[in-house]
């Protein structure tokens, strides 16, 4: 009964099942691994770092990657240029970050962003920096791009005003060297509210994540959908030739 198996056209089937059902079963595994990076680097992102943790020199945290980003970076040097980031907002209100360009003992000048205040974005409200030499502990931050959430990057902002926290778009406006990175000061002063670290680009349990999983659940279904169709023929195939022999079948026309 089962000879029609080995017929050119039950090959085809068979092999066609034989090479779908574990290229589905490995493109859902691989989409399912995909799924379990994105939470693994969600969670190392998000994990609360030390409170005592030692601050350690910006330039050994250098380039910010999904390790570094949010530890304690220090560094010294004198305060130069302040601009403001508009449009930031912090516990549903919306307000502004205060940006100080710190020139650095190497030579180059990190952005830190001072803390956050209320309202519209106006010079005469952000505090000036301190005078001379200081000491900075803030948490490292990558830098911003036109996809990071919040940022103002259609651009039209008044001079002093920055929209995204860059080296590239620092570059036009302050003469020096710049790290591709910036502090988030989470102890500031004069009535100003800390700025907290964001995790890295890429590391949250976004819409592509999410993507992931239901990619890993498709590939899945199509497997069952492949072992069902190829069960189905194979069901209809047997009823067929029992039919047949027990003369159910009319005839053929000739």
């Amino acid at each position: 009964m089962h000879r029609f198996l080995l017929t050119p056209r039950w090959w085809g089937i068979n092999v066609f099942v034989a090479l779908a059902v574990p290229f589905c079963l490995f493109m859902g595994s691989w989409q399912l691994g995909r799924f379990e990076d994105r939470v693994d680097s969600h969670r190392e992102a998000s994990a609360e770092r030390p409170a005592d943790q030692v601050a350690a020199p910006l330039e050994s945290l250098l380039p910010v990657d999904k390790t570094t980003s949010g530890r304690r970076a220090s560094t010294a040097g004198e305060y130069g240029d302040q601009l403001l980031v508009p449009e930031r907002r912090l516990d549903g209100r919306s307000g502004f970050y205060v940006l100080t360009l710190l020139k650095t003992d190497s030579g180059k000048s990190v952005p830190v962003v001072r803390g956050w205040l209320p309202g519209v974005a106006d010079p005469a409200k952000a505090p000036a920096p301190p005078a001379g030499r200081v000491e900075v502990s803030g948490a490292l931050q990558a830098a911003e791009n036109a996809g990071t959430k919040g940022v103002h990057s259609q651009g039209g902002l008044p001079a002093g005003q920055l929209g995204v926290i860059s080296a590239a778009s620092l570059v036009n406006i302050v003469p020096y060297d710049l790290y591709d990175a910036w502090l988030t000061v989470q102890t500031p002063s004069e009535g100003m509210i800390p700025v907290p670290a964001q995790a890295p680009t890429n590391t949250g349990l976004d819409l592509k994540a999410f993507q992931n999983l239901g990619y890993t659940g498709e590939w899945f279904v199509f497997v069952a959908f492949v072992l069902f169709m190829w069960f189905r023929l194979y069901r209809r195939e047997v009823e067929t030739i029992r039919d047949a022999e027990a003369g159910l079948l009319e005839p053929a026309a000739r």
